[in-house]
């Protein structure tokens, strides 16, 4: 099965979970979203190549712009998917799971770099910071947005 890639306006909806997993790999699928976006002017208050992205792009050993052209030419997600496979470090499937699995229960609580801004933001969205992970956080500023977006655009077709 193949699942075309579908060009979103970021400022309308969010991309998608980093817990979705492309070719095994968690944060794929949300960052050929995002880049995806920010080629067409549509990203709205996302950003590609960011910090969530380069965890991916670190494992593989690959830069953004690689993964860049890679999404460029993609029609689906499952041929970056293949593309993930197939370029940067190699990387076994239980290597892949185990790094994926480590990624979706990260928490930022455990960085001290880290620790006071996780805080933070948690206490903005009402989430618990010792109950939640950073794909949580992610995952919950993605509803925030996407409500006042919402919001903002019912305020201006009512005007």
């Amino acid at each position: 099965m193949s699942t075309p890639i579908i060009d979103r306006d970021l400022a309308k909806v969010a991309p998608r979970s980093p817990r979705e997993r492309l070719g095994g790999f968690v944060i794929a699928g949300r960052a050929i979203d995002k880049c995806r976006a920010t080629l067409a002017g549509t990203s709205g208050e996302y950003h590609y190549d960011c910090p969530l992205d380069n965890l991916l792009f670190s494992f593989k050993g690959i830069t953004g712009d690689q993964f860049k052209a890679a999404v460029q030419t993609a029609t689906n997600y499952e041929e970056i998917g293949e593309w993930l496979q197939a370029n940067g470090t190699s990387k076994t499937p239980a290597e892949i799971k185990t790094w994926s699995d480590t990624m979706e229960s990260r928490s930022p609580m455990k960085d001290p770099e880290k620790r006071s801004h996780f805080i933070e933001e948690c206490s903005r969205l009402g989430l618990n910071p010792g109950m939640n992970t950073t794909f949580n956080l992610l995952e919950a500023d993605d509803n925030e947005t996407f409500r006042r977006n919402s919001r903002l655009a019912a305020a201006r077709s009512n005007s």
